[in-house]
């Protein structure tokens, strides 16, 4: 089935407001924080709706002027259609919206439909629909035609002559989509019991209408299975424009004779898919205000809207002007700090040297060459001469081929359609290159003058069609080329071959390797619906988490109006599918792993925090691509500093000021003024950071962070009884430990290291002063040995705990002994039945685990 054209489609809305719409139903909702079940209480017509609105705020979220839209309305109060005007009959039917473009105002005039006091005809609706968008299309024949009935089938239907209406569609090639209110659905599993036998009655005669659409043009379905289809993640397959240009082989300019060029057409086989964007907005804040006291007199009754405007960002360019001297750097701290000077009584005006904002017509730009900026005056480098069009540079063996540098968007290239010659062409070329195994180089201009783009030609052939794809690839420079030592040939200095070597994996290894991986293999991991093995990943049903659970965010926000009392539903279930490796493959995988393990000796090592080391140096930064520079000699890189404005105010961001003496500086951030400001009657030596602030004067917001760091570097000259290889020590053990286990990945280590330490200190002197904080150790080495899968080493660690405080030798604690067993199950062994919960096995039942302690 070909593709459907982006766009150029026109749908009928034919929503149902019978009486019998406004019934009250229950809906279940979401799980509540704790897990709790919740239901809400709305009308068949607005659960209804929310399918309809779902479709048309798709139709918005798509952007396209040629996806239109209409509504129509039958059971309602009132007539007012084209076909009325012009004669009598069909009553009750509305053209509620005109067909057009959809927008926010077509979903807030649905929702407010409301059940009328009038029942309403479905077929003189389905008639009033496709006339309706007869007309409105004309001749347009390539448009395609769509009508959607939503309607709960309470209602009569005049059923005559209804064979030439659905006749009727099919010669327009009208799809059409019945929605029906508590319908039966035997693939969705749904049957309603409590039916009428007018509701039975139509909902068999809207089989019948189904059954007669040609090409299966006809859906019928229930709302709720619908509601679930329409947030179904979906890859929707359209037709790319074709854009021209030309393929050449050889250089027509210098060798007219052997060179040959073929007018191609290109046209995009992937597209690359962004999430939604989202847009920033704040709160406006009305500074304009009356000096007048009536003026500012507020209404307490009186409840004011909040104004959210949009958010857009601007940029500001700044330098650093030439810094003040030392002397006068003092003076300005105390101003600023607000000390008295020469016996005022009043602090002088404040001075604070602020960066020197520039124009953009005074920079250059400049790109980034390591960690300088090489300016550039002309804002770019010379181009190349290029024409349009895609030049093959060369042929090599397709077996050649770095599948892994090809990540960019792939295009077709089709022989022009409108020529047969350059279709031959094209084909020919296509099949030489098929039987030869080639593939080729080329050099793609889109237009006279751009930067071109290297890729490669692969030949491509269908059943009636042959052509190229084009793939882009990284230029030579942008390769990244790294060599590794070998992993089985080791040369020892002198130039002999070593064979064994704790570098070389043995054979053991090898084979232990060989398993985990083979124990992975995802390609019977599942079964199909006849219970065969199959693979368990399908690159085609796999759709990308972010854009459709955003997608679905913003779907629901335009269809539900309150978020409170209707939350976000959970994604979709194709959504999070491969969320978790299957089963199988992890039964095999734990089959496999100690192996492992036990060939390589593999330990977890705990991460090396390292200190961040104060670097006054400015550098350019890491993803800046170009920047701007001054256009005056000898002055410093521009800082781009980015402020988000609102549209209708203009807001000045928070600016940066930094001060400087001659030999020294400092830097001292204010969070209230957003400053950079040096601290007051420093001398030299203070500035560098090797004196203390002086206790008498105020201290600033940063000041106090930074007590608060000198605290922490005072803990530091603490010794933490940390022995070499261990991440516990033996001072804060506890402490030591819940810091470990919050970081993730050393929860072995940290079980192990905290082991030795409680069993160290329980063995040594006075070891009864420390009791206490051992048992809490041990509680919670406990509680992370349960859920975190360390069974064994809890028992063992008691075990081995058990048989040292009750040794007769004189390091025995046998007081400490008494103590856990008066704390009972809560420091006894683990059991099956404890662990099972958490999917953990154990070698102790409860019986044994009580005996254990007496």
């Amino acid at each position: 089935m070909p593709a459907e054209r982006a766009g150029y489609t026109v749908t009928m809305f034919l929503v149902d407001t019978s009486p019998s719409m406004g019934e009250v139903r229950t809906v279940e909702l979401p799980p509540g924080p704790n897990g709790e079940e919740r239901t809400t209480e709305i009308t068949n017509l607005e659960w209804a709706l929310r399918y309809v609105k779902t479709k048309v705020q798709e139709m918005i979220f798509n952007g396209r002027k040629t996806d239109q839209c209409g509504v129509i309305v039958f059971g309602s109060d009132t007539t007012d259609n084209i076909i009325n005007d012009e004669s009598e009959g069909y009553e009750s039917v509305v053209e509620y919206i005109p067909i057009a473009t959809p927008n926010a105002g077509t979903l807030a005039k649905l929702d407010e439909l409301l059940p009328s006091e009038t029942t309403g005809d479905p077929i003189d609706a389905l008639i009033v629909g496709i006339e309706t968008q007869a007309r409105h299309l004309g001749k347009k024949k390539t448009w395609t035609r769509k009508v959607l009935l939503v309607t709960d089938g309470n209602s009569e239907i005049e059923t005559e002559d209804w064979e030439a209406t659905v006749d009727k569609m099919n010669e327009y090639d009208v799809k059409l989509t019945v929605v029906g209110v508590d319908f039966d659905d035997v693939e969705f599993g749904y049957a309603y019991e409590n039916k009428t036998s007018t509701k039975r009655n139509n909902e068999k005669f809207f089989h019948d209408i189904v059954g007669r659409m040609k090409d299966d043009n006809g859906i019928l379905g229930t709302c709720e299975h619908a509601l679930e289809e329409v947030g179904r993640p979906d890859t929707k397959q359209v037709r790319s424009a074709l854009m021209g240009t030309i393929l050449r082989l050889g250089d027509p300019d210098r060798d007219a004779d052997t060179a040959i060029e073929i007018m191609v057409k290109a046209s995009k086989a992937t597209a690359l898919q962004r999430p939604a964007t989202m847009k920033k907005f704040a709160l406006l804040q009305n500074e304009d205000k009356d000096d007048d006291e009536d003026a500012m007199e507020v209404d307490e009754d009186v409840e004011q809207k909040a104004v959210f405007a949009q958010l857009k960002m601007r940029t500001q360019y700044y330098y650093e002007p030439d810094a003040p001297s030392e002397e006068d750097a003092v003076k300005l701290e105390d101003e600023e700090e607000g000390l008295l000077l020469d016996g005022d009584d009043e602090k002088k005006e404040k001075k604070v040297l602020q960066k020197v904002e520039v124009e953009k017509e005074e920079l250059i730009r400049g790109f980034k060459y390591g960690t300088t900026y090489a300016p550039c005056p002309d804002g770019q480098f010379p181009k190349l001469p290029t024409s349009k069009g895609i030049t093959i540079c060369g042929f090599f063996p397709a077996e050649n081929f770095r599948r892994e540098l090809s990540m960019g968007e792939i295009q077709y290239i089709w022989g022009d359609p409108g020529s047969p010659q350059q279709q031959v062409a094209i084909s020919s070329f296509s099949r030489a290159m098929e039987a030869d195994k080639k593939m080729a180089i080329a050099r793609w201009v889109s237009r006279d003058g751009m930067d071109p783009k290297m890729g490669v030609l692969v030949p491509s052939n269908f059943d009636k069609v042959d052509c190229l794809l084009w793939a882009p690839m990284p230029f030579a420079d942008d390769v990244r080329r790294y060599t590794f030592a070998s992993l089985d040939r080791l040369v020892s200095k002198k130039g002999e071959l070593i064979t064994e070597h704790p570098y070389i994996p043995t054979e053991e290894q090898c084979e232990a390797m060989d398993a985990f991986v083979d124990s992975m293999d995802l390609m019977d991991a599942a079964d199909d619906e006849k219970g065969n093995r199959t693979q368990w990943f399908n690159p085609s049903e796999a759709f990308n988490p972010a854009i459709h659970r955003i997608k679905q965010a913003i779907f629901h926000c335009a269809v539900v109006s309150d978020i409170s009392t209707t939350p976000l539903p959970p994604p979709h279930p194709e959504l999070t599918k491969y969320f978790e490796p299957p089963p199988r493959t992890l039964k095999r995988v734990k089959k496999t792993l100690p192996a492992c393990q036990q060939a390589f000796g593999v330990k977890q090592v705990p991460k090396r925090v390292g200190k961040v080391k104060k670097d006054d140096h400015e550098h350019a930064a890491e993803d800046a691509e170009s920047e701007l520079l001054l256009n005056q000699k000898g002055k410093a890189p521009v800082r781009r500093q980015s402020t988000l404005l609102p549209t209708p105010s203009a807001v000045i961001g928070s600016t940066k000021f930094v001060i400087k003496g001659n030999d020294s500086g400092s830097e001292t951030e204010s969070d209230e003024e957003g400053g950079l400001l040096l601290d007051a009657k420093k001398p030299a030596s203070t500035l560098e950071g090797k004196a203390p602030p002086t206790p008498a004067r105020s201290v600033s917001p940063k000041t106090k962070r930074s007590s608060k760091r000198d605290e922490e570097d005072e803990d530091e000259d603490i010794d933490p009884g940390r022995a070499p290889g261990r991440i516990i020590g033996s001072t804060h053990p506890l402490k030591d430990f819940k810091k470990n286990i919050s970081q993730g990945d050393v929860v072995t280590k940290a079980v192990e290291d905290l082991s030795m330490i409680v069993t160290e200190i329980l063995l040594k002197p006075f070891a009864s002063r420390r009791s206490d904080e051992m048992l809490e150790c041990m509680k919670a080495m406990r509680k992370v040995c349960l859920e975190e899968d360390e069974v064994d080493a809890w028992n063992a660690f008691l075990q081995n705990l058990k048989t040292k405080c009750l040794s007769s030798k004189p390091k025995g604690n046998p007081g400490f002994w008494e103590k856990v067993r008066e704390e009972g199950r809560t420091l006894s062994l683990l059991t099956e039945k404890e662990v099972k919960k958490y999917g953990g096995t154990s070698q102790y039942s409860e019986k044994q685990a009580v005996e254990f302690l007496t």
